[in-house]
């Protein structure tokens, strides 16, 4: 697969801390979950973390932050196996995909099942520990995070539904906080969501040959050759939406320097998108753990 020209661009590396300390029996599982690759778990966290703030006025409390940042773990890890398992077909015929546990055989349907279980319960455990209302709130993002590993197959919008479901962390801080969820919290979900679809399609642009090839959709399917001004797009709806929810939260005005630092660095990246270049692209995707990392900035800013 690899060329002079263009790298290997494989999401699991051989010889890497998975291989070199973990017991085989244990690897295809650390895998499955993404423990190996934790860019999704930092930008499930990092929007979590900044809505719980918001709620809070200022730091949360030890306990509520544990809750939510173990919950946004065990919910992306059941959440990319629950992908895998659906994409089990397909992951093997796409070069970024090709050795993942189901796809390589590693391990089969059943066990991935089994230690699907394990992770949704591990998740379930955690709402003992919250409010009556959080846990409802919790319950209603699981057709979400069933069905989209399905929406490819039928929409060019899966980034989309991706965005809600990675999000719902959001929603839930809110109703554990203050036992509601007001316009404003509502408003920042939905940034949050136009920021995924933005980033992500960046990351869809990676596979896009594989998936056409597939018969598969996407945004970056969709955008074709206009991808980079319609990312551009999605971006400045998430700074807008960000914007106008923490000016209806009553952020302080720190809050509005943090809009625009992480306007210009989502100016930075859409201005580096090079559709036919997909190293460059997974580049751009892995800086949006420093957008999230500027929201959560942001939003304790916006607490002074």
């Amino acid at each position: 697969m690899t060329t002079l020209s263009r790298p290997d661009l494989s999401d699991i590396h051989r010889g890497d801390w998975v291989d070199r300390r973990l017991p085989a029996a244990w690897r295809p599982y650390t895998r499955l979950a993404r423990l190996d690759r934790p860019v999704g778990i930092w930008l499930t966290l990092f929007p979590c973390w900044a809505a719980l703030i918001q709620a809070s006025h200022g730091l949360p409390d030890l306990r509520r932050l544990a809750i939510f940042s173990l919950g946004a773990l065990l919910m992306r890890s059941a959440g990319s196996t629950v992908n895998d398992i659906v994409d089990r077909k397909f992951d093997g015929h796409v070069e970024r995909t090709r050795f993942r546990p189901l796809a390589s055989g590693e391990i089969v349907t059943l066990q991935a099942f089994i230690f699907l279980t394990v992770e949704l319960a591990l998740a379930a455990s955690l709402l003992f520990f919250l409010t009556p209302y959080t846990r409802l709130i919790a319950i209603c993002v699981l057709p979400l995070v069933f069905v989209y590993p399905l929406c490819k197959r039928f929409t060019h919008w899966p980034q989309a539904i991706l965005g809600a479901a990675f999000n719902w962390g959001m929603l839930m801080a809110w109703a554990e906080a203050t036992g509601h969820i007001p316009a404003g919290a509502v408003l920042m979900w939905a940034g949050a969501i136009a920021w995924q679809i933005g980033y992500d399609t960046i990351y869809a642009y990676v596979d896009l040959k594989d998936d056409t090839r597939l018969g598969l959709k996407s945004t970056a399917i969709l955008f074709g050759r206009h991808g980079k001004a319609l990312i551009g797009l999605f971006y400045a709806l998430a700074v807008g939406a960000w914007s106008l929810g923490g000016w209806l939260l009553e952020m302080s005005p720190p809050y509005a320097i943090g809009m625009l630092v992480i306007a210009v660095h989502l100016a930075w990246q859409t201005q580096r998108i090079d559709l036919s270049r997909p190293e460059v692209n997974y580049r751009l995707f892995l800086a949006n753990i420093l957008t999230g990392v500027l929201l959560a900035c942001a939003a304790l800013s916006g607490t002074w």
